[in-house]
């Protein structure tokens, strides 16, 4: 089996601004705080060595081209970058791989309005528009990626509130999580436009603004079924399916520690890379699979432990890259052993060995024959 491994990565850039150019009201770089955070930028960018980033946090398309450029490993990557949006900043996406189209949403769509005891929730928009893109991994297989920076937890309070007041943060804080819990709905109504019956792969890069197990996460991501379910509902399940790489890396190490920001001495997992399951090892159709999982994190600060705080110029995110390997399946079977398929046809037969990725069940029966010798075997997940 030939194969080829690629890497993914999601940054965010924490924003990422031409100098002398005001961001977000007040804040502005610096020529020497400009000069020092492309500097870090660049220097990020060669310790990931990625084919393929996210980006969030973007101001000024000319910042990043510049941080590119400086690297010594993206300066021939494909850049697509978004245009802020009423003083907020945008994602991009870098990519070694072809860029066949590209889309940024900002509307949600329909089939994602929510209504909540017959009242509808007033949320059309994505606080910050997402990127679609398609992408050609080789001459035969093409992939769509996502590139997302969901709405932070900080709390959202009118102007003419007192933002101090428990109860008035208490309040922000949970129209943020509306907003965020919102945006994930929609983003998961675009993924399975592209996910259902369609046996496409699929990456998601981003800030989700949420820990992996946070419920947010999982409405993007959708659930595993049941292990009780039957077995054509969880074909359907594991069709729309994405999964955590951090959660890939932590069913195949004996150490798991994955945070990507530190907040008042809280650990939090907000940067996420998904994959479909056209990239799970589990399944004997992938096309790939996810082999390993490298978070940069030294440079985060616990400020409630330290007197250090974080230099303006870096970010306040840590880095997250996946290693993917490419497979390409051989192009004829091997002669010396037959297989004699009892009852399905070779289509039920891939179709159930699929479903039976992570069901411990016996799903098919096959007769193996080599040589003369007859033996049935059950393949059980």
């Amino acid at each position: 089996m030939s194969r080829r491994t690629f890497r993914v990565g999601t940054f965010n850039l924490c924003n990422l601004a031409l100098p002398n150019q005001v961001f977000y009201k007040r804040e502005v770089y610096t020529p020497e705080e400009y000069a020092r955070k492309i500097s870090w930028v660049a220097g990020q960018l060669d310790q990931l060595q990625a084919d393929l980033i996210g980006f969030q946090e973007v101001f000024h398309a000319e910042a990043l081209q510049q941080a590119l450029q400086q690297s010594q490993t993206c300066q021939d990557l494909h850049l697509v970058v978004g245009k802020p949006i009423e003083d907020t900043p945008a994602v991009a996406l870098a990519s070694r791989f072809p860029i066949l189209s590209h889309r940024f949403i900002r509307a949600f769509p329909a089939a994602a309005r929510l209504e909540v005891q017959g009242a509808e929730i007033p949320l059309t928009h994505f606080s910050r528009p997402i990127l679609s893109a398609r992408l050609r991994l080789t001459d035969r297989i093409e992939c769509t990626v996502f590139v997302v920076h969901l709405k932070s937890k900080r709390p959202i309070v009118p102007d003419h509130l007192d933002r101090h007041d428990p109860i008035e943060k208490a309040k922000g804080q949970a129209r943020s999580l509306i907003l965020r819990a919102a945006e994930s709905i929609a983003l998961r109504v675009l993924l399975m436009e592209v996910l259902r019956d369609r046996d496409h792969p699929v990456i998601v890069l981003g800030d989700m603004n949420d820990g992996g197990a946070a419920v947010t996460s999982q409405l993007i991501s959708g659930e595993p079924p049941h292990r009780k379910l039957e077995t054509e509902h969880k074909r359907k399940i594991w069709d729309v399916l994405l999964y955590h790489v951090k959660d890939i890396q932590a069913r195949q190490s004996f150490s798991d520690v994955y945070y990507t920001h530190i907040h008042n001495g809280r650990y939090e997992s907000l940067d996420h890379i998904m994959v479909s399951q056209e990239f799970v090892t589990q399944n004997p159709d992938r096309i790939g699979r996810v082999v390993y999982v490298s978070v940069l994190n030294d440079h985060l600060i616990d400020e409630t432990l330290s007197s250090e705080d974080i230099p303006k110029w870096q970010s306040d995110h840590a880095q997250v890259v996946a290693s993917i390997d490419l497979e390409r399946p051989p192009s004829r079977p091997t002669p010396s052993r037959k297989m004699k398929v009892s009852v399905q046809s070779r289509r039920e037969v891939r179709s159930n060995h699929r479903a039976e990725q992570y069901a411990e069940e016996t799903v098919i029966q096959i007769e193996e024959q080599v040589g003369s010798d007859d033996r049935t075997t059950k393949d059980k997940g």
